[in-house]
């Protein structure tokens, strides 16, 4: 019996979030010497321009991956590092309205170099082009073969020179050139790292032979809507008498949500010590933390089937737990409507949590994918530190929810007036979940003080002083609004100031260690 002969097949396409893993394994086949891209940076690359993300796919393995955005002329042409004009990675320079796209990786599989990977990826980015209206490429491209030849040619414009009259070839400026970019100059001090090349890259440009420049004509589409309604809830902690009763506290509230037909509800942190109210006795720390450890699988799939059964993601507060490593932390879960369920740890505990309940600090930060686009946690203290708001605005993230707890008013002060300076510092709406009453039955939640918000940048698209909702103070009380997330989009391109796109990233990075 004859069998057919399988043929293989080579398909370009756009980057989806659900290759992140084969693009971070195929960054780490190829850059051995060094760290390869995180998640978290192929994350933020996809959601920032989506059409400008290629990978290609050999037998259905991911073999080649083109990362690019749109930039200004007067950035990508100028004197510039690859930190810089990317980000630190993120593309996060991109900017709807660029002139230009910008080239910021592409990655081969060295394994399948003869199937011409490369020129498919620049193919792709050129049509993107084409399409889009845009002017051409600009991106600063290595010189392999420059250290080799660097006592005949010690300048890089003198060798770039020479392969340009073909009186010598490098592997990757003759592709280059073959592929109809012109070396319009040297950029110096673009990476460092990059040893055979000195540091240097030439700096490809590529025209668009087919701009018309009618796109910049076009109005911007600030105005068309794409809008997400949240509501938090002000919670009062209150005696209950069983899991039950917390449940139908808890259910309540997701019920008039779904109602209204939100797209989020948001609980505060340690809201679950409700579930301390009924035991016999006051408990000690370590007897308190064992008891809520034992609520914890019963909480998350009561949880769970709520957020399905009502249609609505559910930002889960925070529960106070011993997790699976046998250490005490206080984890923020997170219920989204499809089922699935993702946990964000407090990174950073206070002195008193640290101390009365021996809760240990997270080691990762991460986005959550929801159906309206990465959302982050940041868990009350949490909100204090602006490394950690800025890396989830870098990955994605335009919402980051912030349930807190705190027991006076300079206590909310604080986390207060930090959350609206995440808002304006990474031009992200920023909604707070906070705790009022009291629980005298129960340590360390003797007495409440909040007054949640819903939090905006300051420009003029966005709600007066930068609040979109706001909550009577120490009273049990919902607040609801729609957020537009194109508004966000306008103020990061056209906005009063830029904070995003304006960082000095040839003078500051943050290097993040964890996950």
């Amino acid at each position: 019996m004859s069998q057919e002969r399988r043929k293989s097949s080579v398909t370009v396409r756009n980057a989806e979030l659900a290759d992140i893993p084969g693009i971070v394994a195929l960054t780490g086949r190829i850059y051995k010497d060094e760290p390869p891209y995180t998640p978290g940076m192929i994350q933020g690359q996809i959601t920032k321009f989506p059409s400008g993300q290629f990978v290609v796919e050999y037998d259905g393995e991911i073999v080649g991956y083109a990362a690019s955005f749109r930039i200004s002329e007067r950035l990508c042409m100028g004197p510039h590092t690859w930190d810089s004009i990317t980000g630190g990675g993120y593309g996060a320079r991109h900017s709807p309205k660029g002139q230009w796209l910008y080239g910021m990786e592409v990655c081969v599989d060295p394994d399948r170099r003869r199937l011409r990977i490369g020129q498919r990826l620049y193919d792709a980015r050129q049509s993107l082009c084409e399409t889009k209206d845009i002017k051409g490429i600009v991106f600063g491209g290595r010189l392999p073969g420059w250290s080799r030849r660097k006592r005949k040619y010690p300048d890089p414009v003198d060798y770039v020179t020479a392969v340009e009259e073909k009186k010598i070839t490098d592997p990757t400026v003759s592709f280059h050139l073959k592929q109809g970019f012109e070396c319009i100059g040297i950029l110096r001090g673009y990476a460092p790292d990059d040893t055979p090349s000195g540091g240097f890259a030439t700096h490809m440009v590529w025209r668009n032979p087919y701009y018309s420049g009618e796109a910049d004509q076009k109005k911007p589409k600030h105005f068309l809507t794409d809008s997400v309604r949240i509501c938090t809830v002000q919670f009062q902690q209150r005696m209950v008498k069983d899991f039950e009763e917390f449940m139908g506290n808890v259910e309540y509230f997701v019920d008039v949500a779904a109602d209204y037909r939100c797209d989020f509800v948001v609980f505060p942190e340690l809201f679950t010590l409700q579930l301390l109210a009924f035991e016999e006795k006051r408990l000690s720390a370590v007897e308190a933390i064992e008891s809520l450890t034992r609520y914890t699988p019963r909480f998350i799939d009561e949880m769970r089937q709520l957020a399905i059964s009502y249609n609505i993601n559910i930002i889960g507060g925070s529960h106070p737990t011993r997790t699976d490593d046998g250490d005490i932390q206080n984890v923020a879960y997170v219920f989204l409507r499809d089922g699935s369920v993702h946990a964000q740890e407090k990174i950073h505990p206070t002195p008193d949590e640290r101390s009365w309940w021996g809760i240990k600090g997270g080691d990762e930060l991460q986005t959550i994918l929801t159906d309206c686009g990465p959302i982050g946690v940041l868990i009350c203290y949490d909100s204090e530190f602006p490394e950690l708001a800025r890396k989830l605005a870098d990955e994605g993230a335009r919402i980051l929810f912030v349930p807190y707890c705190t027991d006076s008013r300079p206590g909310h002060l604080r986390v207060r007036y930090c959350c609206q300076a995440r808002a304006i510092e990474n031009q992200c709406y920023v909604v707070t979940s906070g705790n009022v009453g009291n629980l005298p039955n129960v340590e360390n939640m003797d007495v409440q003080y909040a007054q949640s918000a819903i939090l905006t940048p300051c420009d003029l698209p966005f709600a007066r002083d930068g609040i979109a909702a706001e909550a009577s103070e120490n009273v049990e009380t919902v607040i609801m609004t729609d957020l537009d997330l194109q508004d966000l989009n306008w103020a990061r391109v056209e906005g009063s100031v830029q904070n995003l796109r304006d960082r000095r990233f040839d003078l500051y990075k943050t290097q993040w260690k964890g996950s």
